[in-house]
């Protein structure tokens, strides 16, 4: 029972990984959860995820901080995207 958790662009070069997977708990409910855990299983992710703009998606699907997770999903968060 597991979820993969991967990230993007400038967001992996600031926590030097490109994903991982976690044990889905019954603590991990939510994508806000699966960011409580990454924060304090790497300290020093902290101050990366405590930024409002990093964005989420559940399944290629974007999402809020609320979403349900479930055993199996992939959870990706990125910066935000702008254009130019």
């Amino acid at each position: 029972m597991m979820i993969k958790v991967v990230f993007f662009a400038a967001l992996r070069d600031k926590l030097d990984c490109e994903g991982l997977t976690i044990a889905h708990t019954d603590n991990i409910q939510c994508v806000a959860d699966i960011k409580q855990q990454l924060c304090e299983q790497h300290p020093h992710w902290q101050s990366v995820f405590a930024q409002q703009s990093i964005l989420s998606a559940v399944n290629h699907t974007m999402t809020d901080e609320s979403f349900a997770v479930k055993s199996g999903d992939e959870v990706a968060f990125f910066p935000p995207v702008t254009g130019g």
